[in-house]
């Protein structure tokens, strides 16, 4: 029995330690490592948060973690495209969500509709004149908005989140992540439509005033002109 015995003690001497703290050490490596998260100014999209109740754009049903967790899955840095300054960028990927789209081309049948409001995005910014299509007069049960075929992942970078927060008098807090989301839109097109023209004004304002400081680029401008000049959003 001694020789069994000492074998037995010797196998079990073999075997390598398996530290307790393994599956937490992999669930925060797997958290600390997010790419993107959504970022505060984002959080009226999204049902659960009160802000939500009076933003007039398209808000989801999914939880913030959840939407974080399955964007993440999505993200391959060698799909980022280009936005209109170099911290900015999109990414594009196909609608896992109940997100239905938001604008509607104006036409003779519909233009009685637009109405227009002076609108701020935060206590921080200067309200500026929007153009909308009220949702009760546009959408009904016997027409209502089709769900979007894709979303577009507005990203800033955690530099640039950083200095606007700053410049704002926000807390920077401590998120690490590269890419923040600003702004997801619902859509039907797997590239970028053009922001609107007022967007394009306010980005160029200072940061102290809710831009971004980025000097107004013309041809950018007049695209987006073209394309606004005949759309409108619906809120």
């Amino acid at each position: 029995m001694k020789p069994l015995l000492s074998l037995f003690t010797a196998l079990q001497s073999c075997r390598p330690s398996i530290p307790s703290t393994t599956t937490r050490t992999l669930t925060t490596m797997s958290e600390s490592s997010k790419a993107l998260v959504v970022d505060p100014f984002c959080f009226r999209q999204f049902e659960s948060e009160e802000s939500s109740k009076s933003y007039g754009g398209t808000v989801f049903s999914t939880s913030i973690h959840e939407f974080e967790s399955i964007v993440n899955t999505h993200y391959d840095e060698k799909k980022l495209q280009d936005g209109y300054a170099p911290f900015c960028k999109h990414l594009f990927i196909e609608n896992f969500t109940d997100g239905q789209v938001n604008v509607l081309e104006i036409t003779p049948e519909n233009e009685h509709c637009l109405r227009t409001k002076y609108e701020a995005r935060n206590d921080k910014e200067l309200p500026v004149l929007t153009r909308f299509f009220p949702k009760e007069l546009v959408v009904s049960d016997d027409k209502p908005l089709p769900v979007a075929k894709y979303l577009d992942l507005i990203l800033y970078s955690r530099d640039q989140i950083n200095k606007e927060n700053d410049a704002m008098e926000k807390e920077t807090g401590e998120e690490t992540a590269p890419w923040g989301i600003v702004s997801i839109k619902a859509q039907d097109v797997d590239f970028e439509i053009p922001m609107t023209p007022i967007t394009s004004m306010r980005n160029a304002l200072g940061k102290d005033q809710g831009g971004s400081g980025v000097t107004l680029d013309r041809d950018s401008y007049m695209e987006a002109y073209e394309y606004w000049n005949n759309h409108a959003n619906i809120s």
